[in-house]
């Protein structure tokens, strides 16, 4: 029985496996599991109800469909033990529900009708986030068989949820209520992307996010701004003058104690930052925005991956309808959300905010903040062994230099990071033209065998970083030449 397994034998085992693969993989995408549309909480559970199935097919002694609390949509949990004392606990995260789609919406093909055009498979959860989950289990197969094994090279665990597009409202409770059988040295999400198809990346982190409501009250009714108006305080001239001291002239943000614990950039993880083909003018077309503004010193990318930032979400108060009121208006709204980066604490920001809400406010005016709770942030780094394994096999599947980025988005993995106290890895072969919770979402079928093909070699290599070596393919292998 090998440890490794041979990048020969591997592709030669997903080659003759692909079209039965591809085949269940459409038959999981036909389920429109909608965790956002009541009527499809029955989808939802049938969708758990298959994976469980296909996952005990697969080989798993262990797959379950796992209830939440408060009435919600269903996970599944699976686990296939390793056998081996020394070997690492890994838990891989995904999601089985789906965002709404319909034909009449703009797709060129039905939704929940899978289609395969040039090499691109099309459907709603092709790629976000059933396709991700599901290259898991033919990378598996493809590791036994390779390795000679009957169960992987680690302990190997999925959690795979069925309300993260609506919110995740009880993800964070499961995995407390579950945390002992959740137990791992290793979280893998793959419900993330690369950079582009020719550029594969592997991303680090995420930013957390907490966010506010701030409410101005000033008189008890609207009042004549003749009569009154420049001898009462003002709520929304108050909201306004908040708004106007959020930032410093260098973009930075104003409340004292924001940037306590900011864990900085280091000079490599800014360089390979900048090996990324970076096109400006194109992302400010996604964008649909005519200029780039933000923290003085940091590229774009900085900003939007590294950068804690804090933005007005919405401001309104007063009259707002047609023509003038001439009125000094009783009460005045500002929603805040906030981006934080590792070494921030988000109960901290948000005393902080309340704090500084405090300071800012004119006698005279009744205010109150309001938080709606918090994702805390999670970063992997660079020198990290289980990273580093991540990187090689990812390196060997796709032949070439693994480059690095982060989300500037905030998701679950803070949840697992925290509450099972493991080190999250990020393994996603989408891209950005695969159209995540838009028309015509779809899975580039190649990438996706190299993320069954990832998932084949990465077991082995983490079993092997953890006995207290990598994996070292020969010399003018695949892994070899992909060597970072």
């Amino acid at each position: 029985m090998s440890s490794e397994a041979p990048d020969s034998v591997v592709r030669a085992y997903i080659d003759q496996h692909r079209s039965a693969f591809l085949d269940d993989l459409a038959e999981w995408l036909r389920i429109p599991s909608v965790s956002a549309d009541p009527a499809r909480a029955g989808e939802v559970r049938r969708s758990a109800e298959w994976l469980a199935a296909k996952l005990r097919e697969t080989g798993f002694p262990v797959a379950e469909v796992w209830e939440t609390e408060n009435g919600g949509l269903p996970a599944v949990f699976a686990e296939w033990p390793s056998g081996d004392a020394a070997a690492p606990t890994v838990l891989v995260y995904g999601h089985h529900d789906v965002q709404p789609a319909a034909r009449e919406d703009g797709w060129a093909t039905e939704p929940f009708e899978p289609t395969v055009v040039d090499g691109r498979l099309f459907a709603r959860g092709a790629a976000d986030d059933k396709g991700q989950v599901f290259f898991h289990t033919l990378g598996v197969r493809a590791h036994l068989a390779a390795t000679g094994r009957t169960a992987p090279a680690v302990n190997l665990k999925l959690l795979i949820e069925g309300e993260e597009e609506s919110g995740s409202a009880n993800f964070v409770d499961l995995v407390r209520r579950q945390e002992q059988r959740l137990a791992a040295d290793i979280v893998i999400v793959s419900d993330t992307g690369m950079w582009a198809e020719t550029t594969p990346t592997v991303c680090t982190g995420m930013r957390g996010v907490a966010d506010a409501e701030i409410n101005f009250y000033g008189p008890d009714t609207d009042i004549h701004s003749g009569s009154f108006g420049g001898a009462v305080p003002n709520p929304a001239d108050e909201a306004a003058r908040l708004i106007a001291a959020l930032h410093d002239a260098d973009r930075r943000v104003a409340i004292p104690g924001f940037y306590d614990g900011v864990l900085e950039l280091t000079e490599r993880e800014r360089e390979l930052f900048a090996a990324l083909p970076f096109d400006e003018e194109a992302w400010l077309k996604v964008a649909k925005s005519r200029g780039t503004q933000g923290e003085a010193g940091f590229t774009t990318l900085e900003r939007v991956w590294a950068r804690p930032t804090a933005e007005v979400n919405g401001i309104w108060g007063g009259y707002t309808g047609p023509g003038g009121k001439t009125i000094v208006p009783a009460s005045a709204h500002v929603k805040l959300s906030f981006r934080l980066v590792a070494g921030q604490d988000a109960d901290k920001v948000q005393q902080s905010l309340a704090d500084w809400v405090a300071q800012q406010v004119t006698p005279g005016i009744r205010y109150e903040v309001e938080f709606r709770g918090a994702t805390r942030p999670c970063l992997t780094p660079l020198d990290h062994p289980a990273l580093q394994s991540l990187v090689r096999s990812m390196g060997r599947a796709f032949e070439q230099r693994i480059l690095f980025t982060r989300e500037g988005g905030s998701g679950p993995a803070a949840d697992l990071q925290d509450v099972l106290g493991a080190p999250v890895l990020f393994l996603g072969i989408s891209v950005p033209s695969d159209g995540w919770h838009s028309i015509n979402e779809k899975v580039e079928l190649d990438l996706l065998v190299k993320g069954v093909e990832t998932a084949a070699y990465l077991w082995s290599d983490l079993a092997a970083t953890w006995a207290g070596g990598p994996v070292r393919p020969a010399a003018g292998s695949a892994a070899a030449a992909a060597d970072n």
